[in-house]
C-alpha cells in the first residue's frame, strides 16, 4: 500500500507561500528560459534531481507558470520521515517492492485531470549536479503507456550558478517534448540533448555576466 498525496487545507497553501519565502530568501535571482504554451492539459514536469531543493524549484514553477495542482514523487523511506510533503501533494514509491505497479498507475491516474501537475525525477534518485549522462529508470515508460488521454510532457532542467554574486541563481529551462515516441530509452536521449544545450547556454550567461 502506498502513501497517496493530500492536500491540506492549511498546510498546501502554506507549503506553497514558504516555497516562494524561501526561494527569495536564498537565491538571488531566478532565471526562467523557455517557452510554455498552454494547452488545458494536465502535465508531467521530468526534471534532474541533485539536491533538497529540486521540488522547491519546481513548485516555485508550477506556480509561476503552469498553475496547477502541484504532485511530486518521493521514496517511501524518504517520505516517511517528512510525511508534511505527503500533505502537500508527495506521494510513495518504494523500489524493489509489488506497490511500484501501484505508485505507477496512481501517477498515470494523476495525469487524467487537466488541473494536475505531477513532478518526476527520472534519475530515481539523488545524483551529482556533474552526473551526465543521466539514466532514466524505466517508471516513466511504464507510465505513459497507462496514460489514457493527452498530456504534455515537459523537460525541466535545474542548475545553479554564483557568477559575481554572494547567493546562489537558479536557472531553470523548460522545452515540451514534442516527439512521438516515449520508450525510457528515445526520453533519456532527448532530455540529455536539452540538457546538453542548457549547460552549454548557461555558460554564455557566465561570459555575459
Amino acid at each position: 500500500m502506498i502513501y497517496r498525496a493530500k492536500h491540506h487545507f492549511f498546510l498546501y497553501p502554506f507549503f506553497q507561500y514558504y516555497t516562494l519565502w524561501k526561494i527569495r530568501r536564498n537565491f538571488h535571482k531566478v532565471d526562467i528560459t523557455g517557452h510554455y504554451k498552454e494547452k488545458g492539459l494536465p502535465i508531467l514536469l521530468i526534471s534532474n534531481h541533485f539536491s533538497w531543493w529540486d521540488g522547491f524549484w519546481a513548485d516555485y514553477l508550477s506556480q509561476k507558470l503552469f498553475h496547477r495542482k502541484f504532485y511530486f514523487m518521493m521514496l517511501e523511506e524518504q517520505l516517511k520521515q517528512n510525511m508534511f510533503f505527503n500533505k502537500t501533494g508527495g506521494y510513495s514509491i518504494k523500489k524493489h517492492s509489488r506497490t511500484v505497479i501501484e505508485t505507477l498507475n496512481y501517477t498515470a491516474g494523476l495525469l487524467t485531470d487537466k488541473n494536475n501537475l505531477v513532478l518526476l525525477f527520472p534519475q530515481g534518485e539523488i545524483q551529482s549536479l556533474y552526473t551526465f549522462p543521466i539514466s532514466f529508470e524505466k517508471g516513466i515508460e511504464y507510465i505513459m503507456k497507462k496514460v489514457p488521454g493527452k498530456i504534455q510532457l515537459i523537460f525541466l532542467v535545474n542548475l545553479i550558478d554564483y557568477f559575481s554574486n554572494p547567493k546562489p541563481a537558479i536557472y531553470m529551462y523548460l522545452k515540451e517534448y514534442d516527439g512521438d515516441k516515449y520508450t525510457t530509452e528515445e526520453l533519456e536521449k532527448e532530455y540529455n540533448s536539452y540538457y546538453s544545450l542548457c549547460v552549454s547556454e548557461n555558460q554564455k550567461k557566465a561570459f555575459e555576466g
